[in-house]
C-alpha cells in the first residue's frame, strides 16, 4: 500500500495488538518519580541501551532508536524513512514532543486491600494502544499489560498479577491492592503518526500494620549497674514511636535510639526510668501500639533509719519511762523491700521485721539497737542505731516477786526494778532494816557476803535482786532493801513474800470431798 510522503500507514489490527517495546535507549522521560520514597519495586529513570545491530540508520538527523516485532521509533527532525530503510518489518513511529503525561493514585494512600486506580492526564491526540509497565524500564518484563483502544483488547505481559486491568481511558485499576503493588509506574502511549509518549508514576500501597511486640533483655534491673535494651518487633516498614506510663517518651540525653527507631536503649538505667514502656507503628493509614513491658529497677537500701513508734524520727538517745512499751521501727529507701536484722548491744535478736516491741521498759532493756537492712537484689545494705534509755522520772524502785505467788518448795526471785545506775552497795534483811536481820550485801567490787540471818538459801545479783531458794513457809514476811549510791543517796524499800502451803496430793483430793449428810457412816 502506498503513502503520502510522511505519513505514516495505519496499523493492521494483527499489527497492534503485538506493540511492545522491549529494550528502549534514551526515551525522554515525561514524568520522574521521587527516588527517594520506599516501595517494593526499584525506583530511576529508564536505563539507556545500546541500539541492537541494524539500528542507527539516520536520515537528515532522523534515527531509529528502537523497534518491536511490528513497529519502530524514530526520533529527530526530517522525513521519517520508509518502512524499508529502517528494520525489516519495521513500522516508522516518533517519539511525541506533547503534553506531559501525568499518572496520579486514586486514593493518594492506598491502603492494602483497597481498590486503586492510575488516573491519567496530559493524554493527547488520537492514540491507538497503551502498554503499562511496573517497573523502572521499559523492559518486556515489567510489562503489566498491552491495551488496544480501537478493540478494547487487553493482553496481559509478564507483570501482570490477576488484579490488574486497563482502562479505556488509559488508567490503570488494581482490585484488592497489595504493598506489593508499590513501586513505579510507567504508560506508553501510541497514536495515529506512531508517535509514542511515556509517562511515570508512584504507588505507594500500605500495609495494615499487625500490633507489634516489645522485647527487652530484662524486666528487672539493677539501678546504675545493668543497660535497659528494648526492641520493637514488628514484620512491616513503618514509623515506630515509643511510649513511657502511656505518654510519648521524650527524647533525652541518655535515651539512645537506633537510626530506624526500633530498639531503645538506655545505659546505667535509673529508678525514675521504672514503669510501663509501649512502642507504636505507624503509617498513613493504620497505627498499632503494642502491649506493655513493665519494667522493675532495684536499688538501695538508702538513709536507713530508726523511728520511735512509726512517726517520729528519732534522734541518737529514746527516753522511755519505767514499765512502758515502746515500738522501734526500721525505714530506708529501698526496691525490693530489704530484709532486716536487728542487734542489742552487739547481739543478734531473733526478729527479721521491720519492728522490734519492748513490751515493759526495765533497765535490763536499756542499751544500744541497730537496725540492719539488707537489698537482696543490689546486694547492698545500710545500718542505724540508737540508745534506748529509762528517763530520769522513771527510776522509781520496785521487788516484784517473780512468781508473784510461791509455794513451799519453789524458788522466789525478789527483782528490783529502776535500781539506781550510780548504785555503790546495797543490803537484803529479813525483817526491818537492822544488822541482826541482815540476809546478805553486796559490796563495790560485785561481790556480796552473807549477813547474820543468812541462810545459805539466799543468793544476791547484780541488779539489786535477791533469789531465796526451796522456800518453807517461815520464809513468807517482809523483806527489806537498803540502796546507798556514789552520791551517799540511801534509799529504802519493803515487800511482803507470801508463800502458798504445798499440801500432799491425797490432802488435796479430800478438800474436795463432799460433807457426809447427817446420819450416814
Amino acid at each position: 500500500m502506498e503513502t503520502q510522503e510522511g505519513v505514516a500507514p495505519s496499523p493492521t489490527s494483527s499489527d497492534l495488538p503485538r506493540l511492545q517495546i522491549t529494550e528502549p535507549s534514551q526515551v525522554r522521560r515525561q514524568t520522574q518519580p521521587n527516588p527517594n520514597q520506599e516501595g517494593s519495586r526499584s525506583i530511576g529513570p529508564p536505563t539507556p541501551l545500546s541500539p541492537r545491530a541494524g539500528f542507527g540508520v539516520k536520515d537528515e538527523g532522523v534515527e531509529c532508536i528502537n523497534h518491536g516485532p511490528t513497529f519502530c521509533l524514530w526520533r529527530g527532525r526530517g522525513r521519517a524513512p520508509d518502512r524499508e530503510s529502517g528494520p525489516r518489518g519495521c513500522t516508522p513511529a516518533f517519539l511525541s514532543a506533547g503534553a506531559e503525561i501525568t499518572i496520579t493514585p486514586e486514593p493518594a494512600q492506598p491502603a492494602e486491600g483497597d481498590n486503586v486506580t492510575l488516573a491519567v492526564q496530559g493524554l493527547s491526540g488520537e492514540l491507538l494502544a497503551y502498554n503499562w509497565y511496573a517497573g523502572p524500564t521499559l523492559s518486556l518484563s515489567y510489562l503489566v499489560a498491552s491495551y488496544i483502544v480501537s478493540t478494547g483488547d487487553e493482553t496481559p505481559g509478564p507483570a501482570h498479577t490477576g488484579r490488574e486491568a486497563v482502562r479505556p481511558d488509559g488508567g490503570l485499576d488494581i482490585q484488592g491492592a497489595l504493598p506489593g503493588h508499590s513501586g513505579t509506574y510507567i504508560l506508553q502511549t501510541l497514536n495515529r503518526q506512531f508517535q509514542t509518549e511515556v509517562g511515570y508514576g508512584r504507588l505507594q500501597v500500605y500495609e495494615i500494620l499487625a500490633q507489634p511486640v516489645v522485647m527487652t533483655n530484662g524486666t528487672a534491673l539493677v539501678e546504675r549497674r545493668d543497660t535497659l535494651r528494648l526492641t520493637c518487633s514488628s514484620p512491616s516498614p513503618a514509623e515506630v514511636r515509643w511510649f513511657f506510663n502511656g505518654d510519648t517518651l521524650p527524647i533525652a540525653v541518655r535515651l539512645g535510639l537506633s537510626p530506624d527507631g526500633r530498639v531503645l536503649t538506655r545505659h546505667g538505667i535509673r529508678r525514675e526510668e521504672a514503669g510501663a514502656y509501649q512502642c507504636e507503628v505507624w503509617n498513613p493509614v493504620s497505627v498499632s501500639r503494642s502491649e506493655p513491658i513493665n519494667l522493675t529497677v532495684y536499688f538501695g537500701p538508702e538513709r536507713v533509719a530508726i523511728l520511735q513508734d512509726s512517726t517520729t524520727r528519732t534522734g541518737c538517745t529514746i527516753k522511755v519511762d519505767f514499765n512502758t512499751s515502746l515500738t522501734l521501727w526500721c525505714v530506708s529507701r529501698s526496691c525490693p523491700e530489704p530484709e532486716y536484722m536487728w542487734v542489742f548491744n552487739g547481739r543478734a535478736l531473733k526478729n527479721g521485721q521491720d519492728h522490734l516491741n519492748i513490751s515493759s521498759m526495765t533497765a535490763a532493756q536499756e542499751g544500744t539497737y541497730t537496725c540492719i537492712a539488707k537489698n537482696p537484689k543490689t546486694l547492698l545494705s545500710g545500718s542505724a542505731s540508737v540508745v534506748v534509755k529509762l528517763s530520769a522520772a522513771a527510776v522509781a524502785m520496785t521487788i516484784v516477786p517473780m512468781p508473784t505467788r510461791p509455794m513451799e518448795g519453789q524458788d522466789v526471785t525478789l527483782t528490783v526494778q529502776g535500781y539506781p545506775k550510780d548504785l555503790l552497795v546495797y543490803a537484803w534483811y529479813r525483817g526491818p532494816a537492822s544488822e541482826p536481820n541482815r540476809l546478805l550485801s553486796q559490796l563495790p567490787s560485785g561481790n556480796w557476803i552473807a549477813g547474820p540471818a543468812h541462810t545459805g538459801r539466799e543468793v544476791g545479783f547484780a541488779n539489786c535482786s535477791l533469789l531465796v531458794q526451796k522456800l518453807n513457809l517461815t520464809d513468807a514476811g517482809r523483806y527489806t532493801l537498803k540502796t546507798v549510791t556514789l552520791q551517799g543517796k540511801t534509799e529504802t524499800l519493803e515487800v511482803e513474800l507470801q508463800v502458798a502451803l504445798n499440801l500432799p496430793s491425797s490432802h488435796k483430793d479430800q478438800r474436795h470431798l463432799p460433807e457426809p449428810e447427817p446420819g450416814t457412816g
